[in-house]
């Protein structure tokens, strides 16, 4: 996997998590924050931290900001920061421009001045708990799209040693199975027809939603 470089401004909880996350998976982060506490703080997690206000356009410049691969802005409560960050990465022609929006208005604000996406985070980690709470075998949920969703299922006994030709899943819910999680933590890409499910297994299911809840009451019935 290409490593790329991020920015991420605004070091608060989500930010800080998301920033970790990234350089767990081999990626360069710059760290931005106002907070010369919290930049100090992040400084051991992360390849680089600055002070800076970053509604200041030539404080911007200043942190080669226009050489990241992406810039994320998750500052937290101070919407009038975020929109005027989002503002000036966009004129300096930053590649990637990724915004936390705290709410539908100001998620429509940040696409109308052309951030290329806006996330949500509160309410999408909402959806993912509420997905999994009213489904006991749902261990996870993940909307790709209006029309897509990959979730992760958890095998019962009524799929024991039954291969994914006798499950047939494609033809009868529309859904398909792109992975299975075994016990073992061996985990099988692109599993062929004969391949069985043993219960406990965590397949890993694509679909549109109604295809995955028909597969999944089916599992339980």
């Amino acid at each position: 996997m290409k490593s790329n470089q991020f920015a991420v401004i605004g070091l608060g909880r989500f930010g800080s998590s998301l920033a970790r996350e990234l350089i767990r998976l081999g990626h360069e982060v710059l760290g931005v924050d106002r907070s010369e506490q919290v930049a100090d703080e992040m400084s051991a997690f992360l390849t680089h931290t600055v002070i800076a206000d970053t509604t200041d356009e030539e404080a911007l410049r200043s942190i080669g900001i226009r050489n990241v691969d992406c810039a994320v802005v998750a500052i937290g409560n101070d919407i009038q920061a975020s929109i005027l960050t989002s503002i000036l990465l966009k004129e300096l022609e930053v590649r990637k421009v990724v915004a936390k929006a705290l709410s539908g208005l100001h998620g429509k604000v940040l696409q109308k001045i052309g951030v290329d996406r806006v996330i949500f985070p509160e309410r999408d980690m909402g959806v993912r708990v509420a997905n999994q709470l009213v489904s006991p075998n749902l261990l996870d949920y993940i909307e790709l799209s209006k029309n897509y969703t990959i979730a992760e299922l958890s095998a019962t006994r009524k799929l024991a040693c039954r291969s994914l030709k006798e499950l047939d899943t494609r033809a009868r819910f529309g859904c398909s199975i792109v992975a299975i999680n075994k016990k073992n933590d061996q985990v099988v890409i692109a599993p062929a027809a004969e391949d069985l499910v043993e219960e406990g297994d965590v397949m890993v299911v694509i679909g549109t939603n109604e295809q995955i809840d028909n597969f999944e009451s089916s599992v339980n019935a």
